[in-house]
């Protein structure tokens, strides 16, 4: 049921997703707008990209806090459903804070609207609904960042690792297996350009483990 109050939650999501890190602590400092370089995406890996691991890694795990926080307001706000937290309806509403924490870091207010594609909130929100999944995903993500060193394929395959991971692996309802369905189709619209580069061998490598030169 569509309440002022499930609104006004939606609206917090939005907004706590609309956090500008990347930019932010770019600007704050580094004195440089991270969406001026490189991809030109205000999210993580443009941030270690443009500024290296020292502001790469608090923008990572503040986009990730994002999409977990926005997705856990359900709890913070006392929502009540029939059936208790286990229940369908409230994995609904779990489900539509996140997508808004995510539509925010996408199309963030604060930032004219021009954010980065949505992957650390978006695991920030699959941690937040189910964690065994969101691990096996940051194992496979892991595994193709040192074998390949592409963070978007990781990404990627870190996707579609979470929808067979709640189809198969933990079973999970019909709502979040329809998540996970439009989470992949949304990595493949907003990684369009990466998957390009990949097919040509133009993607940019990346190693976390080297110290940026000035």
């Amino acid at each position: 049921m569509i309440t002022p109050y499930s609104i006004s939650a939606l609206i917090l999501a939005y907004l706590c997703g609309s956090i500008p890190t990347a930019v932010w602590i770019g600007m704050a400092f580094y004195g440089v707008d991270v969406r001026e370089y490189g991809s030109g995406n205000a999210g993580a890996t443009n941030t270690f990209r443009v500024l290296g691991k020292k502001a790469g890694i608090p923008v990572m795990l503040l986009d990730i806090l994002k999409g977990f926080t926005a997705t856990n307001l359900a709890f913070f706000i006392g929502v009540t459903t029939t059936g208790g937290v286990n229940s369908i309806p409230y994995t609904n509403y779990e489900l539509a804070l996140g997508i808004a924490a995510v539509m925010g870091h996408l199309f963030p207010v604060f930032a004219g609207f021009r954010g980065g594609k949505g992957i650390a909130t978006l695991f920030g929100m699959v941690l937040a609904i189910h964690l065994h999944a969101a691990l096996l995903c940051v194992m496979v993500f892991i595994l193709v960042l040192l074998v390949f060193r592409y963070v978007s394929l990781g990404s990627i395959m870190a996707g579609f690792t979470y929808l067979l991971g709640v189809t198969f692996v933990f079973p999970s309802n019909r709502s979040v297996v329809i998540y996970g369905m439009c989470m992949c189709l949304l990595i493949l619209v907003t990684h369009q350009k990466n998957i390009e580069r990949l097919l040509k061998g133009t993607e940019s490598k990346v190693n976390l483990f080297k110290k940026k030169t000035a």
